[in-house]
């Protein structure tokens, strides 16, 4: 069972009929306990990153999620600004930290080209980086959907699975062990989005 964290941050309903289509079992909970019974989590994210780490840590998460995929190795997979959290660090109003599980820090795009806005919000092509599972059957110059201001800022390459470009090169996803993250919106990438979920689901737990 897929359990997707309802965290009052989350663009809940779209990546649950997502991964519906693909025929999985899919919960959202609120509950931290219900993790428990989860096989894969997933922590989607919109709005900003202290308002969301404050959530996470007011209804109780943030020991919970530290069990059950830092130590127990779930198979878990944040999208945008739940792929942003996983820094060390934000700097979006003021310095927050995040939940550390990926060396970094989130940071505005600093954009020199006029032609450019912030955020990026549309279709863009990533690049992966290596091998990693969760791009399997994804090429070069495949198009994902973004909106984001800001970016995470790797401080390990070895932990970054994809690249974009928008005015800068900038991490498009993570993998670290079990942990996967990406800053598009895979619910909304159309084919390229639902192989990305697909790939997730046939992770290995």
């Amino acid at each position: 069972m897929i359990a997707i964290i309802d965290y009052g941050m989350g663009n809940l309903l779209s990546v649950r009929k997502a991964f519906e289509y693909l025929g999985e079992e899919t919960i959202v909970i609120s509950d931290p306990q219900q993790l428990q019974e989860a096989s894969r989590v997933v922590l989607p994210g919109v709005g900003s990153f202290p308002d969301a780490i404050m959530a996470l840590s007011a209804k109780g998460w943030l020991d919970v999620l530290q069990r059950q995929i830092v130590e127990a190795g779930k198979p878990f997979l944040g999208i945008c600004l739940g792929m942003q959290l996983l820094a060390d660090e934000g700097e979006e109003n003021y310095p927050c930290k995040g939940l550390g599980w990926i060396k970094g820090k989130v940071k505005r795009f600093l954009l020199t080209d006029k032609g450019l806005k912030i955020p990026q919000v549309g279709w863009n092509e990533i690049r992966p980086t290596g091998n990693s599972p969760l791009f399997q059957k994804i090429r070069e110059g495949d198009t994902f959907y973004f909106v984001h201001s800001y970016h995470l800022v790797c401080g390990d390459e070895k932990d970054i699975a994809a690249k974009c470009h928008y005015g800068e090169d900038f991490v498009a996803a993570v993998q670290k062990d079990n942990i996967f993250a990406t800053q598009f919106h895979p619910e909304k990438s159309q084919d390229n989005g639902i192989k990305i979920l697909k790939n997730f689901i046939e992770l290995k737990a």
